[in-house]
């Protein structure tokens, strides 16, 4: 029997695509971009292109598994783990958190989970529910878009962003730290059309990017001054009154305050920053600002700094001062996940209200950053169980060294739901199998368009995986706890989250979005299908109800009220870069995604692994050549790699790709050279704010 099911990519991307599964006699064998899906278009990226490989991996995990040796990366020849019921596991897992919670309270245990699935249901439901009734530390999710969030929110008060589809009407397009090509590669169609119709492609990027080769006018920033550009940049529309005098009288706030602010930031001045040149600060503004409609596109490289929430806000007033929101193919794109948040029920989805049950109170917060510190230093109560989902933390996480040194811990109980043996399942005692996105059904939103859709189960689970909705149900009825909502079937939780009365779900429900896979939110109901402009008429989710460029509450935070831009700790501009003079990209893989795909064979011949991309000029005055072994380093650890002479940084950068730590011949990857430390606004981490220097490796001598 052959039929055709239709699904939706998970994964932690904008595209949301939305995906075509052929599966004959019960196993899946194709996969396809749904044509009819009007951003996914029919095609899809390269890796998920080849998403069959991953279902059937041989190296899937498919049973439940007990560690059987002390804790650590496996040994060659020596058995890890043993094979176990789900019984056992769940009534081992139970019994660990009942002993820990009687002993320690219920905050010693911790959740740690973050993009792995983007899955309404097996992305944040059950789960929430599983963890808030037992009164476990709460996890502070703000590893990659916090700061970005709260910068974009600090203006504009909710994440709505310019339709991909609206692109195609833009004449002037900023790329601005987004590598459309490596992970946004949808958005890229409606790119080359707007060129086709005379567009000019800016790129705005620390790395050149294949996306920033492609451009038509490419700028190579330093790390982590994006704030100083975009306040030259206003510097220059508003001294030359280039800026939209109407929309900031009649929907901003702030607006005099920061003309003051900006003449900080003369082109002059900023250019001894950023490195890029007065002339091209000055032209890049005037373009922007008289080339219409402009839009920009800005992605989560700008919030890797430490003053990335800072970065974000500046950037997002731009299109506020020169009134492109009014335009079709104008505006600014981050994301469009506010959207779905004020759509769908996510609060009943999640049920905090069960905390009060467990604690009486709000549990204690943990940042997902400082994994390290929370493993090895938090106390009152100490962390004694770590449930990991989602999630691979001892690839992802900064300071992998204080992360492993944690998760060695003889005494932390760790459980790890997963697809794969990754890095954290070396440090597991307890390893359950996970299910793919072809195995289970859920509800798909977005952060790159506006499109909610249905993911139908394509094929049974295989070996005896679960998702993560069925895990934490059958987790919740072995802890005995009785609440109606962990009886909830699949179906009742989308309707659950569909119920919203919302005005943007208007005649969706579960059975329209089974028969139709996609629908559109109803975005302006006077205007069916009509272009979205979020702003155009103000509209700002603000106290204000206006785009605030200035802020009394960033006042009360300590900072600037309006915006304004301070050095990174560790950058060219610090006092540390006399020891570490090269600041570090610690960058995501072009053809992974985090940490994800990375151990799949026929995708890591996409990608080249354990270099380190070097500037000629900064090579040479090391005495190190093409494909020679460095070593890089810093005071948090060293790494070796491969260098990599190529141009695709200036002097004075370094750059080298995140993936699994186990499959590099030192069993580390690039975070054993990032910090713990956050950013100013939203707690995220700095993975771009980071010094380090390198050196030639001169293996030590034999010795009889």
């Amino acid at each position: 029997m052959k039929q055709t099911v239709h699904a939706a990519c998970p994964h932690d991307c904008p595209d949301a695509c939305g995906v075509l599964i052929t599966v004959e006699d019960g196993r899946g064998t194709r996969i396809q971009g749904d044509p009819a899906h009007p951003v996914t278009r029919g095609f899809l990226c390269g890796k998920v292109a080849k998403y069959l490989d991953r279902v059937y991996s041989p190296d899937r995990v498919l049973y439940p598994m007990r560690r059987v040796v002390p804790k650590g990366p496996a040994t060659a020849g020596v058995e890890t783990f043993q094979r176990i019921s789900w019984d056992e596991a769940l009534d081992e897992i139970v019994a660990r958190f009942k002993q820990i919670s009687a002993e320690f309270g219920s905050e010693a245990i911790l959740p740690y989970s973050y993009g792995g699935t983007l899955g309404v249901l097996n992305g944040a439901s059950m789960d929430r529910r599983f963890f808030h009734r037992l009164g476990a530390s709460q996890l502070e999710r703000a590893i990659c878009a916090a700061a970005g969030e709260a910068g974009l929110k600090s203006v504009l008060g909710i994440k709505l962003s310019t339709e991909p589809e609206q692109f195609v009407h833009s004449r002037y397009i900023i790329v601005w730290a987004s590598n459309i090509l490596g992970n946004n590669v949808h958005l890229w169609p409606f790119i080359v059309e707007a060129r086709r119709k005379g567009a000019k492609l800016v790129v705005i990027d620390p790395y050149r990017t294949r996306t920033a080769a492609s451009a038509d006018w490419y700028l190579p920033i330093n790390p982590g001054t994006d704030a100083a550009l975009a306040l030259s940049m206003m510097h220059v529309i508003i001294n030359e009154n280039l800026h939209d005098r109407d929309y900031v009288e009649r929907h901003t706030v702030g607006f005099e305050q920061l003309r003051a602010k900006v003449q900080e930031y003369p082109p002059e001045r900023v250019a001894k920053w950023t490195g890029i040149s007065v002339d091209d600060v000055t032209k890049l503004a005037r373009e922007y600002a008289t080339v219409r409609p402009s839009v920009i596109r800005v992605n989560d490289g700008v919030q890797r700094s430490e003053g990335g929430g800072t970065a974000m806000r500046a950037i997002t007033m731009l299109p506020c001062i020169t009134g492109s929101w009014k335009e079709v193919g104008g505006g600014l794109q981050y994301a469009t996940s506010g959207a779905f948040g004020l759509a769908l029920d996510k609060q009943t989805l999640a049920r905090p209200d069960l905390m009060v049950t467990a604690l009486g109170r709000p549990a204690r917060v943990v940042n997902m950053v400082e994994l390290g510190n929370a493993l090895n230093q938090l106390a009152d109560p100490p962390i004694k169980a770590l449930l990991v989902y989602n999630s691979n933390p001892a690839a992802v996480c900064p300071d992998q060294n204080e992360v492993t040194r944690g998760l060695r811990r003889s005494d932390l109980f760790t459980v790890v739901h997963e697809q794969f043996f990754t890095d954290t399942t070396d440090y597991a005692d307890i390893v359950l199998p996970a299910t793919t996105f072809f195995e289970h059904k859920d509800l798909q939103g977005a952060y790159g368009h506006y499109f909610l859709q249905m993911s139908d189960q394509a094929i049974e689970p295989l070996g005896e995986c679960r998702s993560n909705v069925d895990m934490f149900r059958a987790l919740a009825e072995r802890m005995g706890f009785n609440e109606d909502c962990f009886r909830e079937s699949v179906d009742e939780m989308i309707d659950v989250a569909l119920d919203t009365k919302s005005p943007w779900l208007e005649g969706i429900d579960r059975q329209r979005l089974e028969a139709e896979g996609h629908i559109r939110l109803n975005l302006d109901s006077n205007r069916q299908n009509s272009p979205f402009l979020p702003f155009a008429e103000g509209n700002f989710a603000t106290a204000s109800g206006k785009a605030e460029l200035y802020s009394e509450a960033l006042r009360a935070q300590g900072l600037h009220p309006v915006a304004e831009f301070v050095p990174p700790g560790e950058s060219r501009h610090s006092p540390q870069a006399h020891t570490f003079p090269l600041e570090l990209l610690a960058r995501k893989a072009d053809n992974f995604l985090n940490s994800t795909f990375s151990n799949l064979p026929s995708i890591q011949e996409m990608e080249e692994s354990g270099l380190l991309e070097i500037s000629a000029t900064d090579a040479g005055s090391r005495g190190i050549a093409e494909g020679d072994t460095v070593r890089v380093f810093n005071h948090r650890g060293d790494i070796h790699l491969i260098a990599r002479i190529n141009g695709a940084v200036q002097s004075g950068v370094v750059c080298a790709r995140l993936a699994w730590a186990k499959l590099s011949s030192g069993g580390q990857n690039i975070n054993v050279l990032t910090s713990q430390k956050l950013t100013d606004l939203g707690n995220s981490a700095t993975f771009y704010s980071v010094l380090v220097e390198v050196e030639l490796f001169k293996p030590a001598a034999a010795t009889n």
